[in-house]
């Protein structure tokens, strides 16, 4: 088995340059990158198709910055989940509106929790109605919720 090694040209450089940090707010941020590069927008999103197809982007992620959308409580929900049952119910979790982030972890010694879903809310009250929503739907009451107290980074990767 081979393996075909294709090296970066410079206007993907400039591209993963562009996307690796924040999107404009704008109705088509495609556009306005490409039109800092003077490329079109339908160019730009091949270009960004073919460096994922090609393994260079895995996956392209959003980061909500939750204070300016103004929600002032986040909340790491950790839940205990049956073995047997992880896909499914972090499958249902990640279906809310309400969670950001859903990741499973192996529990540890002192740590039985091995599924964690981000929320976010108005307040902790919210954070933890959105948690008995959740628990109601797929039947999980084995959990907690672990509040952030302060913010130290929250920022993209950057790679050039």
């Amino acid at each position: 088995m081979s393996i075909e090694i294709q090296m970066i040209n410079e206007l993907e450089k400039k591209i993963i340059n562009l996307i690796q940090g924040d999107l404009p707010l704008a109705p088509r941020p495609f556009a306005v990158l490409a039109e800092r590069l003077g490329i079109s927008e339908s160019m730009l999103l091949a270009e960004i198709r073919k460096l994922n197809e090609r393994g260079v982007i895995r996956r392209f992620g959003a980061t909500l910055r939750h204070q300016e959308a103004g929600f002032s409580a986040n909340a790491m929900v950790v839940w205990k989940v049956p073995e047997g049952r992880l896909g499914e119910v972090g499958r249902a979790i990640a279906g809310f509106k309400e969670v950001t982030h859903c990741y499973q972890r192996e529990p540890q010694k002192d740590w039985p929790y091995n599924l964690y879903s981000m929320v976010h809310g108005a307040n902790q009250e919210d954070c933890h109605e959105i948690a008995r929503r959740l628990s109601r739907k797929v039947g999980i009451g084995d959990y907690t919720l672990l509040f952030s107290e302060k913010e130290f980074k929250k920022t993209s990767m950057e790679y050039f």
